[in-house]
């Protein structure tokens, strides 16, 4: 999409994270690592496919608990990066705590649309609640949760009438959401080059937004991300609880001390921090 909107430099530098981390490629590569580390040592079923698109996949790791909540997690990477696999290490400290994890996969920008990633959130969460059973976990203990753009597409899943997108799935599919560093409202991001990939236009971006959606969900909401993240990602979601407190679903802000975009992940994959107490006290 050819840019007609200028770039604002405040937005860009609040929101393109990555250029606030020299280390950024050794950080990927220890996640990368960790990550294949898990894989070897858990109990995981990898590569479950729910949709027909190349990455329409997901990895369910197993903690061996009878009737364990399920954790869902979707990654990252403003919509046009990042992989599932990069991503297992989250499920360490929760499989310790007896609690199963997927990790799902979805197709990217800009191959994909914004609306279509929302679509194969939806499928993805469907399909764990037709084949749960089938795959050892809990298809009524559904937690969602989601990084950055996961964060974004958590709360789309919060905003979803399920029996209107599948006439099998219960309006109370999804548990508890716990969006973490979410990005629910997009327009700002067009004032950067992030969204020279990502197919929007003003009208887009607002319908889908989290902040213009109403939940469609009691489920308790825990809003959450580092307390050292850009003033942006604050206000997004401070905009975001103020917003959605308005409705019935019960919804808490949560910020991890000292941590900034990326080590908020960090921290939520170690059994030791708070931000992963809070998040396994939140499960149901």
């Amino acid at each position: 999409m050819t840019r007609t909107i200028p770039v604002d430099p405040t937005l860009e530098h609040g929101y393109d994270v990555r250029l606030l981390r020299s280390d950024f490629a050794e950080l990927s590569q220890s996640w990368a690592e960790r990550s294949a580390a898990l894989r070897k040592n858990a109990t995981v079923k990898l590569d479950r496919r729910y949709g027909p698109g190349e990455k329409d996949l997901m990895d369910l790791f197993l903690c061996g608990e009878k009737e364990a909540p399920l954790f869902v997690f979707i990654h990252g990477g403003y919509w046009q990066r990042g992989d599932k696999a990069m991503y297992s290490f989250v499920a360490e400290s929760f499989l310790k705590a007896g609690v199963d994890v997927a990790i799902v996969g979805y197709e990217l920008c800009p191959s994909a649309t914004m609306a279509s990633m929302a679509g194969k959130i939806r499928s993805a969460l469907v399909w764990l609640w037709q084949n749960g059973a089938a795959e050892g976990i809990n298809k009524d203990r559904i937690n969602v949760s989601g990084h950055s753009a996961g964060g974004h597409l958590t709360g789309i899943a919060l905003a979803t009438d399920w029996p209107s997108f599948n006439l099998d799935v219960p309006k109370n599919l999804i548990k508890s959401g716990i969006p973490i560093s979410g990005l629910f409202q997009l327009e700002p991001l067009l004032r950067t080059t992030i969204s020279d990939a990502l197919h929007l236009d003003e009208s887009k971006a607002k319908a889908l937004s989290p902040q213009f959606l109403p939940p469609a969900t009691t489920a308790p909401i825990l809003v959450t991300l580092g307390g050292g993240e850009t003033p942006q990602f604050h206000w997004q979601a401070d905009e975001f609880v103020a917003q959605w407190s308005t409705f019935e679903a019960p919804i808490e802000k949560y910020a991890e001390p000292d941590v900034d975009h990326f080590d908020v992940v960090n921290r939520l994959s170690s059994s030791e921090s708070e931000i992963f107490r809070k998040t396994l006290a939140w499960l149901r």
